[in-house]
């Protein structure tokens, strides 16, 4: 079976948030340079896996269903 990861996860995907992101700030007067990117990739990615483990803490809390 293929290792599976949702879309918050994938550091390709933040990259081209990233990207887009650079390039509108670029548009209306503000520079990011490539390293900055790749900091506010991996700020993403982590800040993504954190929330991700909130969401689950809070989902389990919320269940009605017992673990077994």
């Amino acid at each position: 079976m293929e290792d599976m990861k949702t879309w918050y996860q994938s550091r390709t995907i933040w990259g081209a948030v990233i990207a887009i992101s650079a390039s509108l700030a670029h548009a209306g007067g503000y520079n990011l340079s490539v390293a900055d990117q790749g900091q506010l990739a991996d700020a993403a990615l982590s800040l993504a896996g954190t929330v991700g483990g909130l969401v689950a803490i809070w989902g389990r809390m919320k269940a009605t269903a017992k673990v077994a």
